[in-house]
């Protein structure tokens, strides 16, 4: 009884959002895990302020590295984990709370994502050297990209959702952090990485530009009729 219960709930808390991300399924089971655990005194608008700490975590970790040697970004992981449990617990948390504020947490969590990528592009532009700091802005920019991507596809399709495929911002940061490792073992590394992330980007927002005009040609040939 108590399994279906949690199940139940498990399906009620994730139910405003469709993911379609290759960890989505591990990933959830841990989040219905730790809200289990979150003390009562931690309000979901607290959890949004541990995410955006972890973001400034890795912000940090970046200016350490330029600074003082580039072992330092092996902290940018901390706060990649920080950021995915402020991230993923603060939305979830008022779920299963039963106390969603949906439009103001809607609000919240695309500004509070926007400065978190501000910050880390920032980061690593600081990081970089040269030319390559351009590769910080373009990735800025792209990840913008998907964040109006999905904004418009909410409009147009009602669904809400924040995976490109198989991809999205776990993944991304799973990602980053394997790049943060790799850079302390072989130095400049992370230029090739950034460049091979930039073109990835560039290609998934393609193909989700081009299935938005599609679905956006489809509806309005649904109004029309």
């Amino acid at each position: 009884m108590k399994q279906q219960q949690d199940h139940t709930k498990g399906k009620r808390v994730f139910a405003d959002r469709e993911r379609t991300n290759i960890l989505r399924k591990g990933e959830q089971s841990l989040i219905l895990f730790l809200l289990k655990k979150v003390p009562k005194w931690i309000s979901p608008n607290i959890m949004t302020g541990i995410g955006m700490f972890g973001s400034i975590i890795v912000f940090s970790a970046f200016i350490l590295a330029h600074f003082y040697g580039r072992n330092y970004l092996l902290i940018g992981i901390l706060g990649f984990f920080v950021n995915w449990l402020g991230d993923s617990l603060d939305g979830r948390l008022a779920y299963y709370r039963e106390i969603p504020r949906k439009w103001y947490g809607f609000a919240l969590d695309i500004i509070m994502d926007w400065l978190s990528i501000i910050l880390i592009g920032f980061g690593y532009y600081f990081y970089a050297e040269g030319l390559t700091q351009i590769l910080a802005f373009m990735f800025v920019v792209l990840y913008g990209w998907s964040m109006i991507i999905s904004q418009i596809r909410y409009k147009i399709t009602g669904h809400y959702q924040i995976d490109s495929g198989i991809l999205g911002p776990t993944e991304l940061r799973v990602i980053i952090s394997l790049v943060l490792v790799a850079e302390t073992l072989f130095e400049d590394s992370i230029t090739y990485f950034a460049i091979a992330m930039v073109a990835l980007l560039l290609v998934l927002n393609t193909i989700d530009t081009l299935k938005l005009l599609k679905a956006g040609d489809a509806k309005d040939r649904e109004e029309k009729a």
